[in-house]
């Protein structure tokens, strides 16, 4: 077992009559990056707070390393925390904030310097050790709350939305870095988020959470090219959703209906109580969509350009289609560089980047 493993077993969460979290299981790697992406309300920050110690679970057990955490406080769990609101103190320079978690454990003075000094330099801000909080940018003061957390060492750092408050270009350079300290540390982190761009990027593992359940766990590409659910399909990425219809199956494949045409998939893309006769939406990501002749074996049918976005190298296309409106990301060269409003076009959709939802 890797330092830093964390185990969730049948925890549920109530606040007073209302349900927060309801039955969570969850084994987090040791040394793994791993997000809770959800909505706001779906009780991600509560599960980081019930691994943080901060609450105690109504019901079920939480283990870090092996060791059950059932009445284990805070401080003294191989954790540190970087909150959404940092907590720095603005009465302190950067060095005493950093230094803080140390003298409060009992460091000596003269093994201080080394550790601050250390984070610092891995932070990005070596020299910074005499500035006043309130001289920073949001961005140092995160690198801050960051360096404050790990020069404690410890096994498992939570973060809780902690570059939400940041623009854009700030965000993104962060992220990069955070996970570039993540896998120099090698030390298990658990971040929260609800933001899927973000998730994607910085995941080993994303946990996507909903109505204060687990609705699936996998790397950032099984998350997105095979979603457990329609929720997970439309909440990590941009989806299309086309109605159809199961015709028949067999032990190893379905063939499924979709606006007169027939497709026979592998019952793998098939998820759901699958069952002949049933009604069922197919899942298809833009980019899967081709603007071309149908080769052997795909989905093909006529449709209409409604509108066009170019995304830099990138063009969203909108189209109209017996099936409803579909998006469509390609290259913004041939042939789509000659796509116009208003124009006629045949797609095609290979059905390998299929996945069907059987409806109960």
């Amino acid at each position: 077992m890797k330092r830093g493993s964390i185990s969730v077993a049948g925890v549920g969460k109530e606040f007073g009559t209302t349900t927060v979290l309801n039955e969570v299981d969850l084994a987090i790697e040791g040394g793994s990056f791993v997000t809770l992406l959800g909505p706001s309300g779906c009780g991600k920050t509560t599960l980081l707070r019930l691994i943080a110690g901060f609450l105690e679970p109504s019901r079920g057990a939480i283990a870090i390393d092996g060791a059950a955490m059932q009445g284990v406080p805070p401080r003294r769990r191989p954790i540190g925390m970087v909150f959404q609101n940092l907590a720095l103190f603005p009465h302190l320079d950067v060095f005493e904030n950093v230094a803080y978690g140390l003298k409060v454990r009992g460091t000596p003075a003269a093994d201080i310097a080394g550790p601050v000094s250390r984070f610092l330099g891995l932070v990005g801000l070596a020299g910074f050790e005499r500035r006043r909080i309130g001289q920073l940018s949001g961005g140092q003061k995160q690198r801050v709350a960051l360096a404050r957390s790990l020069v404690l060492e410890p096994a498992i750092l939570l973060l809780d939305e902690p570059l939400s408050a940041l623009d854009l270009q700030l965000r993104r350079q962060l992220q990069v870095e955070l996970k570039s300290i993540q896998r120099q540390l090698a030390t298990t982190f658990v971040f929260v988020t609800h933001d899927q761009e973000e998730a994607t990027l910085l995941s080993d593992t994303i946990v996507v959470m909903d109505g204060g359940r687990v609705q699936q766990v996998g790397t950032p590409g099984e998350i997105y090219r095979r979603p457990a659910s329609p929720f997970v399909a439309r909440f990590v990425g941009d989806i299309n959703m086309l109605p159809g219809r199961i015709v028949s199956l067999d032990a190893t494949s379905a063939e499924i209906e979709i606006g007169g045409s027939r497709l026979r998939l592998p019952l793998t893309a098939v998820i759901g109580k699958e069952r002949a006769g049933a009604s069922c939406e197919i899942a298809c990501r833009p980019e899967a969509i081709a603007v071309q002749p149908s080769s052997t074996g795909s989905f093909s049918f006529a449709a209409r350009v409604a509108a066009l976005h170019r995304l830099g190298p990138m063009l969203k296309v909108t189209f109209d289609t017996v099936h409803g409106p579909l998006t469509g990301l390609m290259m913004a060269n041939a042939p789509a560089a000659e796509l116009a409003e208003n124009q006629p076009v045949e797609l095609s959709i290979a059905p390998q980047s299929l996945t069907v939802f059987a409806n109960p």
